[in-house]
């Protein structure tokens, strides 16, 4: 019996390659693909087509494909499942040049935000949150506790505080605080993170579907308005299977 055949995939007629070019077609190839995948015209899980049918629609050898693949594979950007084929990561790049909320970066890369809230209550200051955002000892804070999901996959625990007179009603925070912030005049404009590799204490193991004792990304951000007021002190540990961090750097 014939195998039914591949429907047209219109994304494929984006990666026409040039034989003429002094650039190696793995590198083309590799080019286009990784920048279609950072785009968000592929979803993350999404399994590429076969090597067949790539093969035939761009004219290049498997040679040449597996080379592309494998350099797609070691920016992160794909990964091979023996007998399944070759299938779109499901890591999150979060951009360190700019402040894209979680929210808005899922979006850009087509997955689908999702919060599960475990806290959203009013309660008085800690010490580090004191020494952090310069506040006085009395000061009451919003206490923001929740799980970030992108498709229904869990991809962090994040903990945010801000003072009471930046968000008097922590239960009217839906699913992006930064869009919360800017609607009420409160926009953070810039932002200090810290990084540190730390065992997954056992508290944080059952949410994020790991072994406590794992090793994990903790992030630490102080959030600024214009005026140079931290006002938000936000910890996020940041499920390592699913998130990455990019920095570009320039001279």
């Amino acid at each position: 019996m014939a195998k039914p055949k591949q429907e047209a995939d219109p994304r494929l007629d984006e990666l026409s390659l040039d034989p003429a070019a002094p650039t190696p077609l793995y590198l083309q190839l590799a080019a286009k693909l990784g920048d279609e995948i950072r785009g968000g015209k592929w979803r993350g899980g999404e399994a590429l087509p076969a090597e067949r049918h790539l093969c035939e629609k761009l004219g290049i050898s498997r040679v040449t494909l597996r080379q592309a693949v494998d350099a797609l594979v070691e920016q992160g950007l794909v990964t091979r499942r023996q007998g399944a084929g070759t299938f779109v990561s499901s890591q999150i790049q979060h951009q360190l040049s700019g402040l894209t909320s979680f929210s808005e970066t899922l979006r850009l890369k087509g997955f689908e935000p999702g919060t599960r809230w475990l806290e959203q209550r009013l309660r008085p200051a800690h010490g580090e949150e004191i020494l952090r955002l310069g506040l006085s000892p009395d000061t009451v804070v919003a206490a923001l506790t929740r799980l970030r999901s992108a498709d229904g996959r869990v991809m962090a625990y994040e903990q945010a505080v801000l003072p009471q007179h930046i968000v008097p009603d922590p239960a009217a925070v839906g699913d992006s605080l930064y869009a919360y912030l800017d609607a009420r005049g409160h926009a953070v404009v810039r932002a200090l993170q810290y990084f540190r590799a730390i065992n997954l204490p056992a508290r944080l193991a059952g949410h994020l579907g790991m072994k406590t004792g794992e090793a994990i990304l903790h992030v630490v951000r102080v959030g600024y308005t214009r005026d140079g007021s931290a006002i938000e002190l936000t910890d996020t540990y940041c499920h390592n299977d699913y998130y990455d961090f990019v920095a570009e750097l320039r001279r």
